[in-house]
Parts: C-alpha cells; structure tokens; sequence
C-alpha cells in the first residue's frame, strides 16, 4: 500500500533540511542538531534498503510557488501556494509498505513530526 507523507514547515524560516531551522531546532545543540539529521540518514538508509520508499523530496520555497486554474478555458497563474497558512508544504516521501501502522511509524520517525508536522495520506488507485 502506497503513502504519501506531506511534511509541514514554516515558510518564514525556510531551508532544508527544515526541522534544523525552526525555533525550536536552533534552540538545540550541534550535538542534537546532528543527532536528528544522523535518524534522518538512518531513515532514508533502511527504507532505501528494505524497498519501502519510492520517492523522497525537498520542495523549494512558498515564494516560487505557482497556482493554475483554468476556467471557461482561459488560464489564469497566480503567485504563492494554493493555501495560506502559517505551515506550508516543506517536502514529500512517497513510501510503499505493508500496513497503516507502518506508514505512521515511518511518518513518526521523520524530524520534522517534532516540530511541525506530517501529514499521512494513502495513495489511492484509478480503478
């Protein structure tokens, strides 16, 4: 079963990896710092190995973001995301795995599920 994982930042403080750079991710200690970035080279590692994710990646800023509508077959592109919030969309794994409860142990073991947050959807088919 396939899983998308939304992760959630604040765009005021942008960069990635995003858990570093929130309030409270600079609060911590280079030794804490490196410890969260050490769990998310482990993440990637074991899923990568054990075949579980299909795609993970980091999305640039809110500022670039472009939305398309089309109505009455006349488009129209606006700045800025779709929503506005004071969480934007940071990055995305997209995760192939056997249960529920695993998706939400992975979506769990992603930093930025401290200090923002990580949104878990399943993938669905076109049948």
């Amino acid at each position: 079963m396939k899983y998308l994982m939304l992760i959630h930042s604040n765009p005021i403080t942008w960069a990635h990896p995003s858990f570093l750079h929130t309030k409270e991710g600079l609060a911590l200690s280079q030794r804490e710092r490196d410890e969260l970035s050490a769990q998310l080279e482990k993440l990637f590692t074991e899923l990568t190995e054990s075949g579980e994710l299909v795609v993970a990646e980091p999305l640039a800023a809110p500022i670039d973001t472009k939305v398309v509508r089309v109505r009455k077959g006349v488009r129209a592109t606006t700045d800025g995301p779709y929503s506005e919030a004071k969480e934007q969309l940071a990055g995305v794994f997209i995760v192939d795995v056997a249960t529920p409860e695993r998706a939400e142990e992975i979506a769990a073991r992603i930093p930025e599920a401290q200090y923002a947050g990580v949104e878990l959807r399943p993938i669905a088919t076109m049948d």
